[in-house]
């Protein structure tokens, strides 16, 4: 992988010098040597990226692109409006949200060059904020939670995971009002997504979907003790991996997704076992390496599908697709009604197929799009909560419900 910022053959020292946001990334990996001022300058002097990935034995493409992926976060937080995630409401179109870390910034470039041609043909002036998925909804949850009319509300908004989408203080009170409608032309989503009980599309058409983000089981074989592979998640909700599991839980959307689906599927003793079988939380990039850990080491991590791509090959871990279907966190797009005339254009670049590829092809997120190949294999399926689940809970309070079963399972 080619990049402006820094070659393979730099050193540890002379990157995190160049690039101090790139320093917890390489923590995160495992180098507390250059934690200490002292020994990033002795250590990292000695060490390159390519000996580091080595070391280390993890993708050496995977950690250039996390590698970048932060660099270029950091260069697009210098707008300290992005950074705060302030929509000003002077422009005539606002768009807003959370975009998944390892394609947000070529996402954004690509939009970038679509509105620069926009509104010079249309007249109008468009807004954008579109953080990375790492910041969290946070910021964007408290101005939703503020607004009471409609007009002051972003026109476009984007993100995985359902707090902001579909509790009742936050998108929730807008629904019923008819404030969004979904713009897609598709009549069905993409043959990935069809099963005997999978339907993405929303019936009564408020919701859209560009994507999402499968979770995955990622087994560290030497830790199995006997234990055979879990191909299911009834297998990893089993008693048999109590104190195993490790969980990403501080990645709330992908988290909260899974306890929705498994609260769905197995009602209260399904997340009281997920509870029972934590072991630790971790954040993907350290699942990755965790075969490396002295203590605390999982048998199962679940996680976005695309950090097992920094599974080296050779090593104890196996990527394992549930057969019972990967439970997924959709990327959501709400587009206002009374906005279609202005805003349906850009909507649909971010329904298009190139959009769709860039998501399923760079971020191992799987695009809805009909005529995107996703290169997935035809049994890898997909464990969606369903529509009707969503519209006749309270998911709000369904979530809190959820994580108060959780918590008080975990030993």
């Amino acid at each position: 992988m080619e990049n402006s910022y820094f070659k393979v053959d730099d050193s540890l020292f002379d990157i995190t010098e160049r690039y101090p946001e790139t320093l917890n990334v390489l923590l995160a990996q495992g180098f507390s040597q250059i934690a200490e001022e002292s020994k990033r300058i002795t250590f990292g002097k000695q060490i390159t990226l390519k000996v580091a990935a080595t070391i280390k034995q993890i993708s050496l493409s995977a950690i250039q692109q996390l590698l970048v992926e932060v660099i270029n976060q950091n260069k697009y937080n210098t707008d300290k409006e992005s950074v705060k995630g302030i929509i000003t409401g002077r422009k005539d179109i606002r768009i807003e949200g959370l975009l998944p870390c390892p394609v947000r910034l070529p996402l954004v470039e690509k939009l970038d060059a679509f509105l620069d041609d926009f509104q010079k043909g249309s007249g109008l002036t468009v807004e954008t904020s579109l953080q990375a998925a790492s910041m969290g909804l946070d910021g964007i949850k408290n101005y939703v939670r503020s607004v009471t009319k409609e007009d002051d509300l972003s026109d476009i908004f984007l993100s995985a995971g359902f707090d902001l989408f579909f509790e009742k203080d936050l998108m929730g009170k807008f629904m019923n009002k008819g404030v969004f409608e979904d713009f897609s032309d598709f009549e069905s989503y993409n043959s990935d997504f069809q099963n005997d009980y999978l339907s993405l599309k929303d019936p009564k058409g408020f919701y859209s979907i560009i994507a999402a983000v499968p979770a995955v089981f990622l087994v560290n074989k030497n830790e199995l003790k006997g234990r055979g592979i879990p191909q299911t998640w009834e297998d990893v909700l089993s008693p048999e991996f109590e104190n195993s599991i490790s969980l990403p839980v501080s990645d709330f959307d992908l988290f909260n997704a899974m306890m929705l689906h498994i609260h769905q599927k197995y009602g209260d003793k399904g997340v009281e076992g997920l509870g029972r079988n934590l072991l630790v939380s971790m954040h993907p990039a350290q699942m990755v390496k965790s075969e490396r850990s002295k203590t605390d080491k999982p048998a199962v991590t679940i996680m976005p599908y695309f950090f097992t791509k920094m599974v080296k090959p050779g090593s104890s871990m196996e990527a394992v697709w549930p057969k019972d279907g990967a439970i997924i966190s959709p990327i959501f797009m709400l587009t206002k009604k009374s906005k279609r005339d202005k805003i349906k254009a850009i909507a649909d670049v971010f329904m298009s197929k190139e959009i769709g590829e860039l998501l399923s092809h760079q971020g191992l997120f799987p695009s809805v799009h009909p005529d995107v190949d996703n290169n997935l294999p035809a049994d890898n399926k997909f464990m969606w909560v369903g529509w009707d689940y969503i519209y006749n809970n309270d998911i709000g309070s369904l979530i809190t419900k959820c994580e108060g079963l959780f918590n008080n399972a975990v030993k």
